[in-house]
């Protein structure tokens, strides 16, 4: 198959019909290298090795491009959930304790490609690929909990929030290096440290 006429020379080659993918699977490297500042289409299109012009093709702008990275790492945190919490077995606990986990570790490993889920700008774009993959992921999150001694609904989605916070907190200090100052921590313990904390709250709430 041919590749893409708006390929330039120096970049990846990719085929007809893949280049969206390729546009986000790039979007998450420079915003890993990077960060969300200094994010534009034109450097996700050179480093493609492609014409500025040919994302536009399938994203409006940047705002749109970075709506279809934070849904794809929406879709993804949730198929880690469901993995992680069919893995932990029957128990409503440890399924609801496992996606903690895994919360914690995706957001360290997707790092920036992480936030992006979050960021403020996308709030208004009202895009609705991001709504979807938003609704999904909180969806599956609150079936984990409702799960939980068959709690009512809204007790599932305080959980939830709490699932949410512990995670990240103890995300934001792992990536602040707050537990290499003592003993060292990896990622593993900082994982099982919120696994054990969100297993704890659920079995005592």
């Amino acid at each position: 198959m041919a590749a893409d006429t708006g390929r330039r020379g120096g970049g990846r080659s990719y085929h007809h019909g893949d280049l969206p993918a390729a546009l986000i699977r790039t979007s998450f490297e420079l915003l890993a290298e990077h960060g969300p500042a200094e994010f534009s289409v034109a450097k996700v299109a050179r480093r493609l090795g492609i014409s500025t012009a040919a994302p536009y093709r399938h994203y409006s702008d940047r705002d749109h491009l970075l709506a279809a990275v934070a849904a794809t790492a929406a879709r993804d945190l949730a198929d880690a959930v469901r993995a992680a919490a069919d893995r932990a077995g029957d128990d409503p606990v440890d399924r609801f304790a496992a996606a903690g986990g895994v919360y914690a570790r995706f957001a360290v490993e997707r790092g920036v490609g992480f936030d992006v889920i979050y960021a403020p700008e996308l709030e208004g774009l009202r895009d609705e690929t991001l709504a979807e993959a938003g609704r999904a992921l909180m969806d599956l999150l609150t079936d984990l909990a409702e799960a939980v001694d068959g709690r009512a609904k809204v007790d599932a989605l305080d959980l939830v929030e709490h699932l949410v916070v512990l995670a990240h907190g103890y995300v934001s200090l792992y990536r602040d290096g707050f537990f290499a100052r003592g003993s060292r921590r990896s990622l593993d313990d900082i994982v099982a440290k919120v696994t054990r904390a969100v297993g704890e709250l659920a079995a005592r709430s």
